[in-house]
């Protein structure tokens, strides 16, 4: 900062009277002032942050800039490349570069009281030994200047792969039919070997959604208690989406606008963002990994 400031005001002032103000050396300013033009005369130690302060914004920029520095320091080295967590630190705060902070959530879905509602067969435990075992679904909210958005979602549990997605002008039930239909899609996942958990809303627990999770061979779960930890991980997805996406690029003009952005974090997410539930890898990776695992066993055997 002291440079910074002689740099802006030398012409001004001049050098040696600022430096005076400053209490330092003429001769330390006019050392980085000749490396500033001679870039060789750098220190080893300031050569080497030079270089990793590119690699840093580099990684930082390429993951929507919501990475922290523990997150830029793990893709850094996925790719190879060695450096010390302290040092992203400390270079991510000197070019002024941070992560996001999730805020609090705001309720979005109401309980049917009089509906039938399926028991609780998760309990808080969120936890899958495969994919497509258990997913869990929610929505939330976004304010545009066209009135409120409403996104679901549908997560596979095993991996934290966004398996299906909508975005809506309402929040009917077809709206969060349309993401499962997505999900089964997607999945195609074997009848009676998955369960679906959700809240209480009635949107989850209306008979169009319960037939069609009963036609798909799933078996339907609801939260018992009612509040945020009966469907804790859906919750901490929505947290993310609204921390690393709403919040940073809003406000928002339309609705088609957030959907075609949605459509670009749920890619990134699924197939780039590290996630320390699954070992800091992307959940398509974690995946690929049980894929590779299942084709070696028979070989193994």
């Amino acid at each position: 900062m002291t440079w910074a400031f002689i740099d802006e005001h030398r012409e001004r002032f001049g050098v040696e009277p600022l430096c005076r103000a400053l209490r330092v050396a003429p001769s330390a300013y006019r050392r980085h002032a000749a490396r500033l033009r001679n870039p060789d005369l750098r220190s080893d130690r300031a050569k080497r942050d030079a270089s990793l302060a590119t690699d840093i914004h580099r990684v930082w920029h390429a993951n929507r800039e919501v990475y922290g520095a523990d997150k830029v320091w793990r893709q850094m080295h996925r790719e190879e490349v060695a450096v010390a967590r302290c040092t992203v630190e400390r270079l991510m705060r000197a070019q002024g570069l941070q992560g996001v902070v999730r805020g609090k959530r705001l309720r979005t879905t109401w309980p049917d009281l009089t509906a039938p509602r399926p028991r609780d067969l998760v309990k808080r435990q969120f936890t899958a030994d495969r994919p497509n075992q258990l997913w869990v679904a929610d929505f939330t909210f976004v304010s545009t200047w066209q009135g409120f958005a409403y996104v679901a979602f549908i997560v596979d549990v095993y991996s934290r792969f966004i398996v299906g997605w909508r975005v809506s002008r309402h929040m009917r039930t077809e709206f969060v039919l349309d993401a499962l239909e997505q999900a089964l899609h997607a999945r195609r996942p074997d009848p009676h070997r998955l369960i679906h958990h959700s809240d209480r809303g009635s949107q989850y627990l209306s008979i169009r959604y319960s037939e069609r999770l009963g036609e798909a061979g799933i078996e339907s779960s609801v939260g018992s208690v009612g509040d945020s930890y009966d469907n804790a991980l859906a919750e901490t997805i929505n947290g993310l989406y609204k921390a690393e996406l709403v919040h940073r690029s809003g406000p928002w003009k339309s609705i088609e606008t957030l959907e075609w952005e949605t459509l670009n974090w749920v890619t990134w997410f699924n197939q780039q963002r590290l996630l320390e539930p699954i070992g800091n890898i992307p959940p398509a990776e974690f995946e690929a990994l049980y894929e590779q695992g299942q084709a070696a066993m028979p070989q193994a055997a």
